[in-house]
């Protein structure tokens, strides 16, 4: 598949987690613990069965030993705050606190490691996270306070957890790995919550779908796409999946768009319009 249909199928998918998180915990179909461990339970089993299909590219000891360590803590910090922020937050305002943080928090790491975007990369950056800000006015419906502290969190997790991947050679392995070893810590935390714990049969269908779908399959491929690209560019076109995100939560579970949302949204494209438009921050060196 072209880097183009790949990053539009993970970032389809990035959205969709949004959507089903917020389909299980907001209407409590099941609790934030054990969504998590179904989660990258049901991923790790939907990636070990297509590499039996089919085998990585490379070997896994390519990878590199940060990569392997920190990684799956990294997703096991994003995955955790995600599900319990999201019992406090709607689908919309949640994947735009998410992905404002995961976007500050790689390039903030991009640029200390010495990598310095051009004008117009900086320009259409500066436009569209200035769409968030303007979205998170007063004027605007304010989240609150321990699901924003709880999903800037996740961001800053998952903004790590992307950079990690950018030294991946077999994507399918790594992300089955990453998986995997974050599965004790996700067990640990449905025991700490036990009181908590609540299942119905449609929670435990949304979390699975969450997992094997659009978080097992779908970081896989977005840690292919990193390869690919450089890290402003990574972190400016994940800031589409709130845009995607409430697209979904309207169409879905009846939530509002509204005319301040829709400006947001258009600053957005418009800044990511404007980075694409610079061949040097579109292919990586």
């Amino acid at each position: 598949m072209s880097t183009s249909l790949l990053t539009a199928l993970a970032l389809i998918g990035f959205a969709a987690n949004s959507i089903f998180c917020r389909m299980a915990l907001g209407e409590s179909h099941l609790d934030p613990a054990s969504f998590t461990s179904i989660r990258l339970l049901s991923g790790a089993i939907a990636l070990y069965i297509l590499i039996q299909f089919k085998r990585p590219s490379a070997t896994p000891i390519q990878s590199t030993l940060s990569s392997r360590t920190y990684a799956p803590i990294m997703l096991f910090i994003y995955a955790s705050t995600f599900s319990f922020a999201y019992v406090n937050l709607n689908t919309g305002t949640g994947a735009i606190i998410l992905y404002g943080a995961v976007h500050m928090t790689m390039m903030s790491v991009s640029i200390f490691a010495g990598n310095r975007p051009p004008f117009k990369a900086w320009l259409g950056m500066l436009i569209a996270f200035s769409g968030f800000v303007y979205l998170m006015l007063p004027s605007a419906s304010m989240p609150s306070l321990q699901g924003f502290f709880l999903m800037t969190i996740a961001g800053i997790a998952w903004g790590i957890y992307s950079m990690l991947g950018q030294t991946s050679h077999a994507p399918l392995w790594h992300t089955q790995h990453n998986f995997l070893y974050a599965l004790p810590f996700t067990i640990a935390l449905s025991f700490w919550f036990i009181d908590q714990n609540h299942l119905s049969n449609k929670g435990v269908l949304l979390a699975i779908v969450s997992g094997a779908l659009a978080s097992g399959i779908g970081y896989a491929l977005w840690y292919t796409v990193l390869k690919k690209i450089p890290t402003s560019l990574a972190a400016s076109l994940q800031l589409l999946v709130p845009f995607i995100a409430t697209v979904g939560g309207f169409l879905w579970l009846d939530e509002h768009i509204s005319l301040h949302f829709s400006l947001a949204a258009l600053m957005i494209l418009s800044g990511i319009f404007i980075i694409l438009k610079n061949k040097s921050t579109v292919v990586k060196r």
